[in-house]
């Protein structure tokens, strides 16, 4: 990389001394002098060892370097590896262990849930080669700049939370590979973020490098601990029958959906590099096998695990978790298979590197001022956040879990019908109805007014349909068990938020400045 200097003279970022040309050719707020100065001095330093300097500025056509084949095949390995991770068995166990299904009811669950909420996070891959835009920056398009500030905060939250998460399942793997000399599980968490912090600071090239690949001998790992503990596995029978039946399925479908949607407001971030022309149609089916092919074979694989017979085994799943679990499994292959556990715990950094990535991202999204901020300090941040966080919780993990899960899919499911309608209604389906280079511009974007209004219905609806650990919503608790409820509150989050947003934007439309709308006018 050659040096870079600020450019004073324009608001078009970075010049390229070598070449004479801009190295970014979008709006970058400037900074002149103070901490930020010396901040990005030192960005722009690390820029010429490969560390990515770009934030949600726009990639241009002209400035793509994603030309070949394999970087096409990104879009299903990148996925590959983000779900081929310990995390995604995790999510399994909870059929039969927390909603108390069956194998074959979890299976069908499993199944059906991850097909439907993978449709829009295959479809928002989409928008990255057409617009050139990150995914919360896309927000601006329906949510305007200041309302997407609402989708912003919990995108962090989300980030922030599935980081910690994984973490703590990492820590529990790498705790259970000695049962005499046991790391202690904080050691363990700083370990995999520290990990995880090196790729999501390179940035954009890196992070699909090293997502190419990690995913094939982790895949291979997880044949063998299948192989192992098939023979101790009970298919047994269903769960149960009739509304309680029902209801446990519906819950556990919304944990399912709440992890298979969880990538939805991250999506187009990986694929922004990728040639304007790039088929949209290979990106989405890339991405949706990339998507489905691990959390299906994974999750089930989680949900076999628990049905194992082996006291001793099941003795480690109590103590230790999902790790515990793994390691019981791998038991029989000696030290060459707590060698495997450890890269299994390791498997836990390709699915934080996208979260600590669109973190920093994200962050962004906020406003110029925070643009001013570099990605590169924001991700040491983040990291530095979710290292506490999984620390403290630690203790809490099947709790944590259930009830990040559950949320997701309220707030993730309002906000993907939200910028379907407005793409396929508004928009009638038309990328060149979007005028990209508005999106740092808030008298250009909607009022956002539309967006917040069905977004408080969604929630309205999520909150009389919920069934979490903490709250039972009043629709909710007619379904299944009396006391547990059946979950449908991202059922209802959809159905109120989709029908309420096409009538906002309508009157939105009537009474906004024609030039927030783009092309359309």
């Amino acid at each position: 990389m050659s040096d870079r200097k600020y450019d004073d003279d324009s608001e078009k970022g970075y010049v390229n001394e070598a070449k004479g040309e801009e190295a970014f050719t979008d709006t970058l707020p400037i900074v002149h002098d103070g901490f930020l100065k010396k901040l990005w001095d030192f960005v722009l330093y690390v820029d010429r060892f490969g560390v990515e300097v770009r934030g949600i500025e726009r990639v241009l056509p002209q400035d793509r370097t994603a030309n070949t084949i394999w970087d096409l095949l990104d879009c299903a390995s990148m996925w590959l590896a983000a779900n081929c991770t310990i995390s995604t068995v995790s999510l399994g166990t909870l059929g039969p262990s927390v909603f108390f299904l069956g194998l074959k009811e979890s299976v069908m669950s499993i199944v059906f849930f991850n097909l439907l909420g993978t449709l829009p996070v295959a479809y928002f891959a989409t928008f990255g080669p057409r617009l050139g835009l990150r995914q919360m920056t896309i927000s601006r398009f329906s949510f305007g700049y200041y309302t997407a500030w609402v989708p912003v905060l919990l995108n962090v939250i989300a980030c922030i939370g599935w980081s910690t998460i994984n973490s703590i399942v990492g820590g529990q793997a790498l705790q259970a590979v000695s049962t005499k000399h046991q790391i202690p599980e904080s050691a363990a968490i700083v370990i995999i973020a520290l990990l995880t912090l090196v790729f999501a600071l390179f940035g954009y090239r890196w992070i699909h490098l090293y997502e190419r690949y990690s995913w094939i001998p982790i895949s291979i790992i997880f044949i063998i601990v299948l192989g192992l503990s098939a023979k101790y596995m009970e298919a047994g029978t269903w769960g149960g029958s009739g509304p309680v039946e029902a209801g446990s399925v519906l819950s556990f479908g919304a944990s399912i959906v709440g992890f298979a949607l969880g990538w939805s407001s991250l999506a187009a971030d990986y694929t922004v590099n990728l040639p304007e022309n790039t088929s949209g149609v290979k990106v989405f089916v890339l991405t949706y096998l990339g998507l489905n092919i691990p959390c299906i074979a994974l999750e089930c694989l989680g949900a076999a695990l628990t049905t194992v017979t082996r006291q001793d085994w099941q003795q480690r799943y109590t103590d230790g978790g999902v790790g515990g679990l793994l390691g019981a499994a791998l038991s029989p292959a000696g030290g060459f298979g707590q060698f495997l556990l450890v890269l299994l715990a390791l498997s836990i950094v390709a699915n934080n590197i996208p979260n600590m990535y669109s973190f920093a991202l994200t962050f962004q999204v906020f406003g110029k001022t925070m643009q001013q901020i570099p990605r590169f300090f924001l991700v040491a941040l983040g990291t530095v956040v979710y290292i506490v966080l999984a620390i403290v919780g630690a203790t809490h993990f099947d709790a944590w879990l259930d009830t990040l899960l559950v949320l997701l899919s309220y707030w993730l499911v309002i906000y993907s019908i939200i910028l379907l309608e407005e793409h396929f209604i508004f928009r009638k389906g038309r990328f060149d109805m979007y005028n990209v280079d508005d999106y740092g511009d808030p008298k250009r974007l909607p009022l956002g007014l539309a967006a917040l209004g069905a977004l408080c219905c969604g929630i309205a609806g999520a909150v009389l349909g919920m069934a979490t650990l903490w709250y039972v919503g009043v629709l909710g608790r007619k379904i299944g068990d009396p006391v547990f409820g059946g979950d449908i509150g991202f059922e209802l989050s959809l159905a109120f938020s989709g029908i309420t947003y096409p009538i906002f934007r309508y009157f939105e439309r009537k009474y906004e400045n024609p030039a927030r709308f783009g092309k359309q006018i």
